[in-house]
């Protein structure tokens, strides 16, 4: 039969996987291009690739070179191997990145066909998918959260139809997910929990097929805590050093926090860059009557079992990324956003007569998405802001470098990394750095009271900051919660630390410069020590 279908294919059949898969890739790559020889950007430089190198270097699960998060080893290990065979250079972290996010994306291609059955919704959240901001941006970047979003939904894709359920294999795209982000657990121990609730409710023998099914998807805790017990025995700590616990796990359990960072969560899954462009338009078509398809009956919706189970993985990972997380990253929330698309393509192809046209204007919303900065406060790893700010970097670490060799440089993270690690290719050699946390006003008058410590400074807005916000209420839950601040601008900057500002770039909404100061400072060079006068 696999023959005869192979040598004659059905017209109206969909391509296979393997026909598809190639299509993703390409069309990733192409989007991606121009980006993929950017040097590392932000949590990438901070955990992400120097304990990959680790890996690469020693052989370590536990990163050497930076404080261990407790993180799974999965990233670190693809990673690695990529490195050995195709050597370390940003351009092959991010094709592999990219790899991973096609995966991702021909997940959720497979996932709308075994929901829907139909060619065109499959198209349209896939299509919808890879262009919304947050996963454009995330697919090439090595990050975590691409790795256990793509093992993410291809678990999904065998646990979520009711009929077409493998719970085994479930099980372990689940596992592998797990190994990748710990935090992606929460989805195969919700749909366990569903399968629990509904197996108590129904006679046997489907109460025991359901309890089965639970019972393989709580099996991903086992690799997970394997993982956590080997860290354990090599560190003494389960969830990472006690600070990275204490911001992510501790600080956050504060009951006004948790309400504040649930209304962020909302919006991150219902409006932000963009998203309420289907969502509000879906809304809208739920007041249209289900139009008619084959032999008069309804068209294609998802079964209310399955709408049933995403509207509640969506509300779980809501309030668990509200509990925790220091950070209201919405990468942590990347394997939501499919479903999101997917409940919004269906009920267009359900409701309007000419549903791609709002499918059509959801991608020129998300398109501009990646190149128009939304009105408010928001990482720029949530679009194409990300790679400005990588660039602007580079710009003055070069300004640096040909003005200053050998300066002792007065910096925030990420700059100090970017500074000091040459593997993260912003520099080729080490420099000293003087580290503080910001540019906020409070660290500046720090700096300003220890000036022999450093004979440069490179500053830079270290948030974006729109020109006139849409939103401005509520600075004072965010700089209590959630870490925001005001760079104080780099004039000033200069003038409060006594120095002259020589170099200025700003670029969408943020800047960098180079600050001089008017004495003589000791600084080595590459020759030994010397002494270099930075009056010039």
């Amino acid at each position: 039969m696999r023959l005869k279908a192979i040598l004659n294919p059905r017209l109206d059949a969909p391509l296979p996987l393997w026909m598809i898969f190639p299509v993703i890739f390409v069309a990733l790559y192409a989007s991606h291009f121009t980006l993929l020889r950017l040097p590392y950007y932000w949590d990438e430089a901070g955990y992400y690739i120097p304990a990959a190198w680790d890996f690469f270097r020693t052989g370590s699960l536990i990163p050497l070179s930076t404080p261990t998060n407790a993180h799974p080893p999965l990233p670190s290990i693809y990673l690695a191997l990529w490195w050995k065979l195709s050597g370390f250079y940003p351009e092959v972290t991010r094709e592999a990145v990219l790899l991973v996010a096609a995966l991702g994306l021909l997940g959720v291609w497979r996932l709308a066909m075994r929901l829907t059955g139909v060619v065109s919704v499959a198209f349209w959240t896939t299509l919808l998918t890879g262009l919304y901001p947050i996963w454009f941006a995330q697919s090439s970047l090595a990050h975590a959260d691409i790795f256990a979003a793509a093992c993410s939904l291809w678990g999904l894709v065998c646990a979520l139809p009711e009929s077409k359920r493998k719970p085994w294999a479930a099980a372990l795209w689940f596992s592998a997910a797990a190994l990748c982000k710990e935090t992606a657990i929460a989805i195969p121990l919700t749909l366990a929990a569903f399968e629990v609730i509904e197996g108590l409710r129904r006679e046997a023998p489907e109460r025991g097929k359901l309890l089965r099914e639970a019972g393989w998807l709580c099996a991903c805790i086992v690799p997970l805590a394997a993982w956590y017990g080997y860290h354990y025995a090599k560190t003494g700590f389960v969830f990472g050093n006690p600070e990275y616990l204490r911001y992510n796990a501790e600080d956050t359990l504060t009951p006004l926090r948790i309400l504040a960072a649930f209304y962020h969560r909302v919006l991150h899954l219902s409006a932000h860059m963009n998203l309420f462009v289907p969502v509000l338009t879906a809304l809208a078509a739920l007041l249209l009557t289900p139009r008619p398809g084959a032999q008069g009956r309804d068209r294609a919706a998802l079964e209310r079992p399955v709408l049933l189970r995403i509207f509640i993985l969506l509300a779980v990972n809501a309030v668990l990324f509200s509990v925790l997380g220091g950070a209201l990253l919405t990468r942590y929330l990347l394997p939501m956003y499919p479903l999101v698309l997917l409940v919004a393509v269906t009920t267009f192809y359900r409701r309007v007569p000419y549903w791609q046209g709002l499918a059509l204007l959801s991608a020129a919303a998300f398109l501009a998405g990646l190149f128009v900065n939304p009105p408010y406060g928001f990482a720029p790893e949530d679009n194409l802001a990300y790679a400005h700010v990588i660039r602007m970097h580079q710009a003055g670490i070069a300004q640096l470098s040909k003005r200053y060799p050998g300066a002792t440089v007065l910096t925030a993270w990420p700059a100090t990394n970017e500074l000091t690690q040459p593997e993260l290719g912003y520099v080729k050699e080490r420099w000293d750095v003087c580290a503080i946390d910001d540019f906020s006003a409070a660290q500046i008058a720090i700096a300003a009271q220890e000036p022999e410590k450093y004979s440069a400074a490179l500053v830079f807005s270290t948030k974006y900051d729109p020109v006139s916000p849409l939103f401005s209420h509520g600075e004072a839950l965010e700089e209590r919660y959630f870490g925001l601040h005001h760079d104080v601008p780099p004039e000033l900057i200069a003038q409060q630390l006594g120095g002259t500002m020589v170099w200025k770039l700003r670029d969408d909404g943020m800047w960098i410069a180079l600050i001089r100061f008017n004495r003589p400072v000791e600084a080595r060079g590459k020759s030994g020590d010397q002494l270099l006068a930075l009056s010039r």
